[in-house]
C-alpha cells in the first residue's frame, strides 16, 4: 500500500456518531466516537428516527473535531469513506450524504463502506493480517461466520436463524431490568453470579453447520425468570440469571466455532486465523472461552482492541483505505441500505 494516503472515515449506522482519520501506514490519527447511549436509555433500547436526528445535529462538528485532532486539513485528505450499509436506514443516510457532500466539495474520492466489511478488516489495521481467514462477526443486528479472502472476497459459512447474539443479550438485559446497552449490562453482573445455577439451554449443539439460533435460549430465561415467582428478582438471582445467559451464549458460539472452522478449511486449507470482530466482541468471557475453542482446532483467536469492537469510525476509514488500494471508488450515486450482505449483493 502507498506511504502517506489519509482517509476520512463516518460512521452512523446505529447510536454512535463517529468520525476518524487513519492513514496507510496504519495509524489512527484520530477517532472520535459520541454515543447515544443515554438518549435511548430511557426507551430501552435505540429509536432509530432519535438516533437519525442525532446524528444529522452533531456528525458535522464530529468530523471537525477528527480533523482538529489529527492535525489534517481537508487538501490532505486523499478520498472520504462512509458506512452506506447495513444499519439504520436514517442514520446511514445521514452519514453517505455529508461524506458525498465532503467529497463534491473537496474533489475527494467517495468509498461506500460496507459496515460489517468494515469489523471484518479491522484486524488488518490492528495485527497486519493476511488473507485469509475465518471471521465470527457478532453483533446487536448480525452474527455470523464468514470466509474472508480478501476485500470484498467473502463466502458466508453460517449465519443465525433468529435473534443476533447482541439482540439476545439486550432482550436478556431488559427482562432482567439490567438497562440498555445489554451486552454491557449483562456482562457486569455475571461477574458476581453462578453461572451453573439456571440450566439453559445451548441451540443447535453438536449439529452440523454453522448455523446459530438465539430465539430459544431468550424463551428459556423468560422461563426460568417465570418459575422465581411474581415477587422481583433479588440481586443474587438476577446475577446468577445474567451469568448462566452470558454463560450459554458463549458456549453455543465455541459449539459453532468448531463447525465453523471445519467448512472454513474446506475452503482455505492452509488459513489459521479465526477473528472475532463487532460489538459483542468485547465481551471478555467470549474473548476467553473462544481463544481456547480456536486453539483446540489449530486455530489462533485475533479480536481488535475492544474501542475498535463497537461501532467506530477507524474501521470504516480503514476498510476505505483498503477498498481505495483496490481501486473500488465509488459513485455519488451508491445507495445508501438499510440491509447490505456481507456475502452477497444489496437486498
Amino acid at each position: 500500500m502507498e506511504p502517506d494516503r489519509v482517509v476520512l472515515g463516518i460512521e452512523s449506522s446505529c447510536d454512535e456518531t463517529a468520525a476518524a482519520v487513519v492513514d496507510s501506514r496504519r495509524r489512527i490519527r484520530a477517532n472520535v466516537i459520541l454515543s447515544q447511549h443515554a438518549q435511548h436509555s430511557p426507551f430501552r433500547g435505540v429509536v432509530p428516527e432519535l438516533a437519525a436526528r442525532s446524528h444529522a445535529e452533531r456528525l458535522d462538528l464530529t468530523v471537525q473535531e477528527a480533523l482538529r485532532q489529527a492535525e489534517c486539513p481537508w487538501g490532505a485528505l486523499d478520498a472520504v469513506a462512509a458506512t452506506a450499509g447495513p444499519g439504520l436506514l436514517g442514520g446511514v443516510l445521514v452519514g453517505t450524504v455529508t461524506a458525498k457532500c465532503i467529497a463534491l466539495v473537496h474533489d475527494l474520492p467517495y468509498v461506500a463502506v460496507n459496515h460489517l466489511e468494515a469489523h471484518a478488516l479491522t484486524p488488518r489495521l490492528t495485527d497486519r493480517l493476511e488473507f485469509p481467514y475465518l471471521a465470527l462477526l457478532v453483533s446487536g443486528g448480525h452474527s455470523q461466520f464468514v470466509a474472508v479472502a480478501g476485500v470484498g472476497r467473502h463466502v458466508l459459512l453460517g449465519t443465525t436463524r433468529d435473534d443476533a447474539a447482541g439482540e439476545a443479550f439486550d432482550k436478556a438485559a431488559r427482562l432482567l431490568g439490567l438497562g440498555f446497552p445489554g451486552g454491557p449490562a449483562i456482562e457486569r453482573a455475571a461477574r458476581d453470579g453462578d453461572p451453573d445455577r439456571f440450566p439453559l439451554p445451548r441451540p443447535l449443539a453438536g449439529q452440523a453447520g454453522a448455523d446459530m439460533s438465539f430465539s430459544g435460549l431468550k424463551t428459556a430465561l423468560v422461563h426460568a425468570v417465570a418459575r422465581e415467582g411474581a415477587r422481583p428478582l433479588d440481586d443474587d438471582t438476577r446475577a446468577d440469571l445474567a451469568a448462566s445467559f452470558q454463560k450459554a451464549i458463549v458456549e453455543t458460539l465455541a459449539d459453532r466455532l468448531e463447525q465453523a472452522v471445519r467448512a472454513f478449511r474446506r475452503l482455505h486449507a492452509s488459513g489459521t486465523v479465526v477473528v472475532l470482530a463487532g460489538g459483542v466482541a468485547a465481551n471478555q468471557a467470549l474473548r476467553a472461552r473462544l481463544s481456547g475453542a480456536a486453539a483446540g482446532q489449530g486455530m489462533r483467536l485475533i479480536a481488535p482492541p475492544v474501542h475498535l469492537c463497537t461501532d467506530n469510525a477507524a474501521m470504516v476509514a480503514w476498510a476505505g483505505l483498503e477498498r481505495l488500494e483496490d481501486g473500488a471508488v465509488s459513485a455519488l450515486e451508491e445507495p445508501s441500505r438499510a440491509r447490505w450482505p456481507l456475502a452477497g449483493g444489496s437486498v
